[in-house]
Order: structure tokens, then C-alpha cells, then sequence
């Protein structure tokens, strides 16, 4: 029907000089056009369950995925190990959150908490009228360029709609668009101190603030913080370092028959990106659903007082002063136990989890210090008992 509209000036019919416009700039021409080409590439991650071996770096991005209690990760090895790969792969595996339809990120449970005054008032007038204000989504893996400027992380002003409608409006940066979601940081090392800075705070108040001028917006940023790195290239700050809960080193296979299974699976997957991914459909989905029956269970699961006794002395014996240590254990300990389906995290869930969140956290510098400062203390003692005519040895 459509295309009988107008008349086919092509046939020698008579037409008025509207119509002429009609056919030159109306439907018959956006259907005839071409499709133009823009080059975009179509996201087919390798299959996470196709990963050969590399067991402590797959467990503990799951880990991450079930519990993001645990602080995220940070994978450290050299070049070419699969770090990037694995990370990615996980883009088919997670399970779905809800995601805000509201430019300004509101979410029903800011209404159940706070009332009309913890959503922007369309989000208000949606939610009275019974209308939806999110939509459940996948988690989604958000990446992190190395060339991203502070404004693309936190947010700035639209320029956009400040040139177009003559008024100003904040934009949502990267760390909100990645709340309840996988921020991934590859080369982690590389990254401008400024952008740094600006993700610590946002991970460790889950929320941060913009402000532009008499603009001002406070944003979540629930994330899951997930980094890669090649020691070669430099070292991590300590403070960035502390914020992620398991950390991996990643090496390159050993036995013969792995590396060449790597092959065989990277040249398949290459030269057929689809049927590979179709080959591992099933599993994936089966990982799917076995994530999300975790992260249900995950409420219920507690810690044996077994697993508690062995994780503080683990913790005391190591002789660690930060507390993140064993807080990011026991969720880890408590992730791994849903995993397997139980509700009780016992002893064999420390020892699998244990390396994950203890290596590494171990400072040298600090214990010298420690050390240092309690013989100058012991010193100043002595002076004071002396300097008094108390006997030496007094308390």
C-alpha cells in the first residue's frame, strides 16, 4: 500500500510540483536507499567457559560476580596470557540487574527508601501513575579508556543541549553509568593520577558528587572494579592497589597439549566467531542461571566459626593491618560457598580463597616501621623512668 501513494513519476504521469518534492525527499527514497556502512564492530566476546585452564583467575572473577562485597579484582601477568580475553568473556555469563530508564539514574528502591524526594519528580509522577521507571538488564562490563578525560569519567555539562536548548544540564559520567555494573581497567598501572583519585572515592562511597559552577549532582557508583596490568610497565599506586579485593597472577600455560588447545580454540574462534560462540551456547546459559541461583543464595550464607577462627589467626600469623584483608576473605570464602549451593562457609572455602585475598598485602615497609617505632618508644620509656630516679625495668 505504501508504495501506491504517490504516483511512479518514472511512468510519464502528470504530476504537480508537490508531489515531485514528495517522491524527491518522501518514504519511496529512504526505502531505496543503501544502507550506509559505518563500520561499527559487532560485540562477540570469546566464551568464558572456552578459557583454557587459568582456574585462580576465572574462580575469582566469578567470585566477583556472585559477591561484589569482595572489591573487585586485579589481574597481574605479562602480555598475551589472556587477562583482556577472560575479563571480556564475562559479558556473557552475567546475570541481570535493574537499570534506571531515568537520565538522572533514579531506581524504584530510591522511592522505597526516600520516598518522592529520593527520585528526580518525573520519576515521581511515573512511579505514583504505576509507570516503570527501570528495566532489568544484564550486568554489563563498562571499560575504562586510558585516554579518557576526568569529565568522561564523573560527568560534566551537556554541551549538547546547552548549545541546542539554551540551558545547562549536568551529564552522567562513566562511574554512573557503571553502577551495579563491571568496571574493567586494562593497563591499570597507566592511568592519569587524576582519574585515580576520582575512582577510589567513587568506590569507596559508592556514590560521588559533581559539581559545575551553582550545578551540582550526586551519582551511585556501585561498581565492581576490575583491573589488568603487566608488571613490566610499572607498578600500581598502593592506594589504588588496596581497593581491589583478589588479586591473580596470571602466567602463561606450562603443559603442551594446553597451549596448543589455546590454539586450536583461538583459530576457530577467529575464523568463526559465531559457530565457535554457538558451540558453547548451552554452557553458557547453564553458567548463567547457576550465577544468578548463587547470588540468590548468597543472602543466606554464613560463616562457620571454624572458617572465622582460621581466618583471623591466617590474618594475625601474616601479621597484615589492614582490616579489608579478612572482610574481603570471609565475602570471598562466603561467595565460594554459594557457588557450590551450601549456606555455610567453612574452612575448605578459606583455604580455596585465602591466596586470593591475602597475597600481596603484606607490607615489609610497614612491618620495619612498626618495628622502628616500638624500639624508639621503649627508648623514650627508659629516659622517663631514668629522668624520674624510678628503678629501670618500672611500668
Amino acid at each position: 500500500m505504501g508504495t501506491d501513494l504517490l504516483p511512479d513519476l518514472e511512468k510519464g504521469g502528470e504530476s504537480s510540483a508537490l508531489l515531485r518534492i514528495l517522491n524527491q525527499v518522501g518514504a519511496r527514497q529512504v526505502l531505496a536507499e543503501q544502507p550506509v556502512d559505518h563500520g561499527l564492530a559487532e560485540s562477540l566476546p570469546y566464551p568464558f567457559l572456552a578459557i583454557v585452564k587459568q582456574i585462580e583467575m576465572r574462580t575469582a572473577l566469578l567470585l566477583a560476580v556472585i559477591n561484589p562485597a569482595v572489591g573487585g579484582v586485579l589481574l597481574i601477568g605479562p602480555r598475551g596470557t589472556g587477562k583482556t580475553t577472560c575479563v571480556r568473556s564475562l559479558a556473557g555469563i552475567l546475570p541481570e540487574v535493574p537499570v534506571s530508564l531515568c537520565p538522572e539514574g533514579c531506581l524504584p528502591e530510591d522511592y522505597e527508601e526516600k520516598g518522592p524526594e529520593g527520585v528526580c519528580p518525573e520519576c515521581a509522577a511515573k512511579l505514583e501513575a504505576g509507570e516503570p521507571i527501570a528495566r532489568m538488564e544484564p550486568v554489563r562490563l563498562v571499560e575504562l579508556p586510558l585516554n579518557a578525560r576526568l569529565e568522561d569519567v564523573v560527568g560534566g555539562i551537556n554541551e549538547r543541549i546547552a548549545v541546542q536548548q539554551n540551558r545547562v544540564r549536568l551529564e552522567r559520567g562513566i562511574l554512573s553509568r557503571a553502577d551495579r555494573n563491571l568496571l574493567y581497567i586494562d593497563e591499570v598501572n597507566l592511568l592519569d593520577d587524576v582519574i585515580v583519585d576520582a575512582i577510589l572515592d567513587a568506590a569507596a562511597q559508592g556514590s560521588y558528587t559533581v559539581r559545575r559552577g551553582a550545578m551540582a549532582g550526586t551519582y551511585r557508583s556501585r561498581f565492581v572494579l576490575i583491573g589488568s596490568m603487566n608488571p613490566e610497565e610499572g607498578r600500581l599506586r598502593p592506594q589504588i592497589m588496596d581497593r581491589f579485593g583478589l588479586r591473580v597472577v596470571v602466567r602463561g600455560l606450562v603443559d603442551e597439549e594446553d597451549r596448543m588447545e589455546v590454539y586450536e580454540r583461538v583459530r576457530r574462534y577467529r575464523a568463526n566467531p559465531r559457530a565457535f560462540i554457538s558451540e558453547w551456547a548451552s554452557a553458557t546459559e547453564a553458567a548463567r542461571e547457576e550465577i544468578a541461583l548463587a547470588r540468590n543464595l548468597l543472602k543466606h550464607v554464613k560463616l562457620s566459626p571454624e572458617a572465622r577462627a582460621v581466618g583471623l589467626e591466617l590474618v594475625r600469623r601474616l601479621r597484615l593491618d589492614s582490616h579489608r584483608a579478612e572482610y574481603t576473605m570471609f565475602e570471598a570464602a562466603r561467595a565460594h560457598a554459594a557457588a557450590d549451593g551450601r549456606e555455610m562457609a567453612d574452612v575448605k572455602d578459606i583455604r580455596a580463597v585465602a591466596p586470593l585475598a591475602l597475597r600481596q598485602r603484606q607490607s615489609q615497609f610497614m612491618i620495619d616501621f612498626f618495628e622502628r617505632q616500638a624500639e624508639e618508644d621503649t627508648v623514650i620509656r627508659e629516659y622517663i623512668d631514668t629522668l624520674a630516679g624510678e628503678p629501670e625495668g618500672h611500668e
